[in-house]
């Protein structure tokens, strides 16, 4: 991958030139800008311009072109086109011939801005004055910025947090007043959307506001954080981007992609030490490694997108804060990174040192095996890859590091402030705007045992995040001074559970296997019905024929229940019919399958119809399980598939109507074992699959497939690693809003429920209170009452839905 940049440096300008000096004629150095005319300071005049357009290749031990800037002696020594510069001959100068382009097949830069008449004065002047060098300036390569850790005294004060008594003199060298924190209401909205992604519930509101403690705001953070289930569901979305995992998409067909759903779900309830989320990931168990397992792309691929690449380029952005696409290719223009240093990290994840390949050209050369910072640590070359992968965790995650936990709490300074502490997040060799503030909370992070929730609650009970939103414009984000959090725009996924608790319409179940238990305080999710494996015979558990058998059973039910799910699986393959009609169906049976059996249920008697396959050319084991969980108040009618399924191997025409009569069907299955019995060993996920039904119905975004309304806002493909957002609305954003199919049968759906739901006299407070935290103004009021109609309109109460989710004070978070 090759990046091209307005601006190329005077490097490039140098070393790229293969042909050697041509001396300057007469003529040609009349021609030349002239020589400043006062005594030049190599420091303020000379080492900004080699700074700006030269180190990139020829200093911090990069040598492109055999140049090398280090030092004074290294520019004389000159490249491998002669001498650069001849001290008191600034005409005579290669330096100078190339800058000012006399040959136009050569002259530098060959793209964006060349160097100014000024600039080249002053070089001229400075290599007549007998190019001088003052003492102590070096090029030389420098310890990477941000990398060691560093821990700065607490200033005095009197603000409890330390992170506001960190930016009290910042405020006070940029002549800050601070702004008095906002209210209950506003602090409210803004951590619960913050900590778990949802709107607080108007009983919440009035809760929080009417309680008098001092500590209030810290305890609403700690009750927040402590809801692990609410929390990991929210945070799915922030690891989800960065992690490259998703439910759907290129690779989870053919096994080129693997996701890490389960192990990232559980590592947010149970709130994991971050120094083990990371090791986890780099030195990964079989539950994690679809992290650096990447992608396996169909067809040619570029070298700089093989598996072992795409785990070191992750490994840096997300953990290190560093790109390395660019070193990928070729040396880096964006960062000090090198190709070596890039294949040196991906050949840890390879059989051994790999090639190195410069712009899908081999080169011969291999890389030694080296984390990106070796000052860091080694990787031992000779040992094996699980020793490896086992080093180069424990460098990334030892104390020393103090990139890892910067990176981290840059990344959530952005994200609850709307801009980090270090810009752009993935540019962390950068300097910070308050340096001391992010070190300390480096610092803090590794102290407590790195707790993410615990950094969570100090920048979340500070009173710099508790000051008013600000918006700034694209000059501000130039000369960028903090004066409090920006005002920052609902993600995608937070968008639509805000509009799901507004309307009480929510997606019906996960795209993948969540373990719910996980952060339950009661877990007795024992099934009171002791469902069975079946098939049409008891070897079946060992080797079963090829083909299909097809299972009934009829259910009788008193009462329609309230809580109807099917929890199912088939070694192959299912497909689930209810009076008649076709209700689920199945293919992995290494999966718990949830079914909504509601809408297909009658009162009185129920048909249960199954067509369960078994693949394969040769026997192979086969088995059917399936749970109906069904509840009403005070009952429990759940039932399963046990011995009293009847069964045939022959499909006849209406086998699963409720009219058929099952002539010649056997009576009874054969039972294989219970849902824990080999080779199936599902249990662990029965039960987990046993906490959903509760909330069937209502799943988040952040566990969906991606729609269209949140591809529109912002939810990415997951394709590539993704740290930030974009926060600028799109035309594509403004014709979803108004137009578009899923919101359209949302908002629909919606209303109609609102009516069922809330009387005409307090339907338009009912929303207000909901969607926005607060009963409408007495304006408002008359207008939303224009709006619905007397009586009150279907149409008129879905125009006001509209209207009210799409106002800045809903879609914003202030």
């Amino acid at each position: 991958m090759r990046f091209h940049f307005p601006i190329l440096t005077l490097a490039v300008w140098i070393g790229s030139c293969a042909m050697l000096p041509a001396k300057i004629t007469p003529e040609q150095a009349k021609l030349l800008p002239p020589p400043a005319n006062h005594t030049v300071d190599f420091s303020k005049e000379i080492k900004p311009i080699f700074e700006a357009s030269c180190i990139k290749c020829h200093g911090r031990g990069k040598d492109k072109g055999g140049l090398r800037l280090d030092t004074r002696e290294t520019l004389l020594k000159g490249g491998d086109s002669g001498a650069t510069i001849v001290p008191g001959k600034s005409a005579e100068s290669y330096l100078v011939e190339l800058v000012h382009g006399f040959d136009p097949d050569s002259i530098m830069p060959k793209k964006g801005s060349k160097l100014t008449p000024e600039q080249i004065g002053l070089l001229r002047a400075w290599i007549d004055q007998g190019a001088k060098w003052d003492t102590g300036v070096t090029f030389g390569k420098l310890e990477p910025a941000n990398l060691k850790p560093r821990r700065p005294e607490v200033p005095a004060g009197k603000e409890a947090n330390p992170i506001d008594r960190f930016l009290q003199p910042y405020f006070t060298a940029h002549k800050i007043k601070p702004a008095q924190v906002v209210n209950d209401r506003v602090y409210a909205r803004r951590v619960y959307l913050d900590i778990v992604g949802l709107l607080p519930t108007p009983e919440a509101l009035d809760a929080f506001a009417a309680d008098k403690r001092p500590d209030k705001r810290q305890q609403l953070v700690r009750t927040l954080l402590a809801e692990s289930r609410n929390y990991a569901e929210h945070w799915m979305t922030f690891w989800n981007d960065m992690l490259r995992n998703d439910y759907r998409g290129t690779g989870y067909i053919d096994g080129g992609r693997k996701q890490i759903t389960g192990w990232l779900y559980s590592a947010l309830a149970q709130n994991m030490r971050y120094d083990q989320f990371v090791a986890q990931l780099i030195n990964p168990t079989p539950e994690s490694e679809g992290f650096t397992k990447g992608i396996v792309w169909r067809g040619a691929v570029n070298a700089s997108q093989t598996p072992q690449m795409q785990a070191a380029q992750g490994i840096s952005q997300v953990f290190m804060g560093v790109n390395l696409k660019c070193a990928s290719c070729h040396d880096s223009f964006i960062n000090d990174l090198t190709l070596a240093d890039a294949y040196g990290l991906a050949g840890i994840y390879a059989d051994g040192a790999l090639e190195m390949v410069h712009c899908d050209k081999p080169t011969g050369k291999k890389a030694d095996l080296k984390f990106i910072y070796p000052e860091l640590g080694t990787i031992d070359p000779k040992a094996d890859k699980a020793t490896r992968l086992k080093q180069l965790a424990g460098i990334i995650t030892e104390r020393q590091d103090a990139r890892l936990t910067r990176t981290l709490v840059n990344r959530l300074w952005e994200k609850f402030m709307g801009r980090g502490l270090i810009e752009p997040v993935d540019e962390m060799e950068k300097a910070a705007w308050n340096s001391d503030l992010i070190d300390w909370l480096a610092e803090d992070l590794a102290d407590n045992n790195y707790n993410v929730k615990k950094t969570i609650e100090r920048i979340l009970t500070s009173r710099a995040y508790q000051m008013p939103a600000v918006s700034i414009d694209e000059k501000s984000k130039q000369d960028y001074v903090f004066s409090g959090p920006l005002v920052r725009r609902m993600s995608a996924e937070q968008f639509r559970d805000a509009l799901g608790a507004v309307t009480g319409i929510w997606y019906e179940q996960p795209a993948a296997q969540i373990d719910y238990t996980i952060g339950m305080t009661n877990k007795n999710l024992d099934a009171p019905f002791a469902a069975k494996w079946i098939w049409d015979n008891a070897g079946a558990i060992t080797a079963a024929k090829p083909g299909t058998v097809y299972f009934r059973k009829t259910v009788v039910l008193e009462t329609l229940p309230k809580a109807a799910l099917a929890i199912a699986s088939t070694d192959n393959s299912y497909i689930l019919y209810v009076n008649g009609k076709k209700a689920g169906a199945g293919k992995n049976y290494a999966q718990m399958n949830l079914i909504d059996l509601r809408k297909h249920l009658v009162k009185g008697t129920n048909y249960f119809a199954i067509a369960a396959t078994n693949d394969g050319d040769a026997p192979n084991p086969a088995g059917l399980f399936m749970y109906a969980y069904l509840r009403a108040p005070g009952k429990v009618m759940d039932f399963g598939t046990d011995a009293s399924w009847l069964w045939s191997t022959n499909k006849v025409k209406g086998w699963d109507k409720p009219a058929f009569a099952a002539k010649g069907w056997s009576a009874t299955s054969a039972e294989l074992g219970t849902i824990s019995t080999a080779p199936w060993s599902l249990e662990g996920q029965f039960k987990a699959a046993m906490a959903a039904p509760e909330n069937f119905g209502k799943v988040r975004a952040a566990l969906v497939n991606a729609d269209t309304l949140q591809v529109a806002l912002g939810r990415p493909n997951r394709e590539q690693v993704v740290t930030t957002r974009l926060s600028a609305a799109t035309t594509l954003q403004a014709l979803e809003l108004t137009n578009g199919r899923e919101l359209s049968e949302l908002m629909k759906r919606g209303s109609e429920k609102l009516m069922a739901e809330a009387s005409d006299k307090d339907l338009v407070s009912r929303l207000y209170v909901r969607a926005l935290g607060r009963k409408p103004t007495g304006e408002e009021l008359k207008l939303a009452g224009e709006v619905v109609g007397k009586p009150i309109q279907p149409a008129g109460v879905e125009d006001l839905l509209w209207s009210v989710t799409m106002l800045p004070e809903f879609q914003l978070i202030y």
